[in-house]
Formats: structure tokens, sequence, C-alpha cells
């Protein structure tokens, strides 16, 4: 019996891991851990950047609307399968399931943008020092930060209205714990080649020319350290971009990463791994690599703790 191509369906079913009570138990206790920890730390790195004039300044603006970005991947996904797990429902409706795609799409885009600007910023603080107040103004920074959520949107907009144009089967079983594209895709019924043309080709011209702009910044950023003739000057212009390209190294090696085992191997409880690589282990790393490698960020949250407990008692 050929399956039925319908235009609008009702839900889909998200497998995610395990059914086992006690594996979901300890998925349960383990993702809200993860969830309430990397909303905390990058709360903190907001309100560090937000209450210290000190860290008004283009690296740390970007640093905050990074942690922003963090907070919404995260909370995109990890409640819709805190919820499953508590009611044993699987189950989530298609407008659900689009908008998660959608704000997904949207999100991870603005990561990478986000990045890219950090990089360059960093470029010209290490290559250009002395014009680096002239060339990172806040018009500049600005237009940075309009220009991601332009590009993002519009890279969301065009798989969007291309996913809406597609139709499902009846079984539609998604191989993960929240709606991808990718994964999408997969379950129509309709014919996706142009879907497929275009996903891979929006990918590879975001992510190639990001990842350039990335990898062309930090050539010039290690040759300008290469010049400098002091050790302690090496290491102080290492230290300033240390952190990002921590933050850089994780994110695009668990999307790589994820994408390459995903591809050899489709069982739901793989794919669940793998993406929550990228999209829960990243964004719970980065206010930990940005706080405990950055002497700016660690003194004011010891400021604001110190301020904190001494007005507790008061």
């Amino acid at each position: 019996m050929k399956p039925e191509n319908i235009s609008h369906i009702s839900e889909f079913i998200l497998l995610g891991f395990s059914e086992e009570p006690e594996v979901q138990s300890l998925v349960f206790v383990l993702f809200l851990s993860i969830y309430l920890i990397t909303v905390l730390g990058n709360l903190l790195i907001i309100l560090a950047v937000g209450s210290d004039p000190r860290l008004h300044t283009p690296m740390y603006f970007f640093l905050a609307n990074l942690s922003f970005v963090d907070i919404c991947v995260i909370s995109n996904t990890i409640p819709k399968l805190l919820v499953s797990i508590q009611t044993q429902n699987k189950s989530i409706t298609y407008e659900y399931c689009f908008t998660q795609m959608v704000f997904f799409l949207l999100l991870s885009g603005l990561d990478v943008f986000f990045l890219t600007a950090m990089a360059y910023d960093r470029f010209v603080a290490i290559c250009h020092p002395l014009h680096y107040t002239v060339i990172m103004n806040p018009r500049v920074c600005g237009l940075l930060l309009l220009g991601s959520w332009a590009m993002s949107i519009l890279d969301c907009l065009l798989h969007s209205l291309m996913t809406l144009t597609l139709s499902f089967c009846t079984d539609v079983f998604i191989p993960n714990f929240f709606c991808e594209l990718k994964q999408m895709v997969q379950l129509s019924c309709s014919d996706t080649f142009v879907n497929d043309v275009v996903m891979y080709a929006a990918a590879l011209l975001v992510g190639g020319s990001t990842l350039s702009g990335i990898l062309y910044s930090y050539s010039k950023i290690v040759s300008s350290i290469y010049r400098i003739t002091s050790v302690q000057g090496k290491y102080k212009a290492f230290s300033t971009c240390a952190s990002h390209v921590s933050v850089v190294s994780l994110f695009y090696c668990t999307l790589v990463g994820a994408y390459l085992s995903s591809a050899a191997t489709q069982t739901p409880l793989s794919s669940s791994i793998t993406s929550a690589m990228y999209t829960v282990v990243t964004p719970m790393l980065n206010p930990f690599i940005y706080s405990l490698r950055n002497n700016d960020i660690k003194r004011v949250l010891k400021a604001l703790f110190v301020k904190g407990t001494i007005k507790g008692p008061l």
C-alpha cells in the first residue's frame, strides 16, 4: 500500500532518545541540569557585560549577543523534550514543529554570523590596534549586528517558504528530539530535489563564506603575533582571542562531526546524540570558556558576587 500524501498533517512523532523508563529519567535530569546551567551561565555573561562600563566594547557587545542567542537556541529545543518525557507523549503538532525548525534556522545562522563578526573584531584589535576605536565604532558594530540578523532572516525565510510547499506521508517519525530542516525534507513525499539543492547550496554559501572569513582573520592574526618580538607581547595578543578560538573550534567541530556521523548512522538515538552536541553542549560550554579564560569577565562576576553576598545579609 502506497503511503498517502497530504499537504498538511496534524502532528509528527519525535523519536528522540530511548523509551526505557530508567534511561528517560536519566535524560530528563541530565538535560534539565544542562538547561539550567546554560541559561544561568549565559545570563551571567549578559549581566556582567551590561553592568560594567569597562566591558562596553565591541568584543563584549558581540559576546552578550552570542549569549542571548545561545539561551534562545537551547530554549527552543530542551523544554519540549522535558515535557515529552514527563507526559510520555512524543507527538508534536505540525505548527509547533515548523516553528521550532524556523527558530533553529534563524538562531543557528545568528551564531555563525556573530562568531564571524567577533573574529573580525579580533583581527582589527591585533592587526590594526591604533585604528581599532575608529574602525570598530558603534555605527560599524550596529551595522554588523543588523547585517547578521538580515542575512539570518533571509536564509531562514528561504528554507521556510520552500518547506511550506512540501507534502508529507502519514508515517511521520522524526529520528531526533527536535524538528530540523534536513530531517523534515527527508520525511516529505514530494520531490525534494530543489529543496536539497537549495539547502546544501545555502549551507555551503553561508558556512563556507563565514568560515573563510574566520580563517582569513586568524591567518592575519597569527602573522601579526609572529612579528611581535617580546614573549609577553605575544602572550597578551594571543590571550585576547584564545576564548574565541576555543568557541569557534567547538562550534564547527561539533557541527561537522554531527553531520558526518548522522550521514553514516541514522538511528534515532545516534541522531539525537549528535544533534545535542551542537544544540545543547556548545551553548552550555560557551560561558565557561569565556569566563574561565577571560580575566575581565571573572573580575566583574566576582565583584557582582561579592556585592550580592554583602547586600544579602543586610
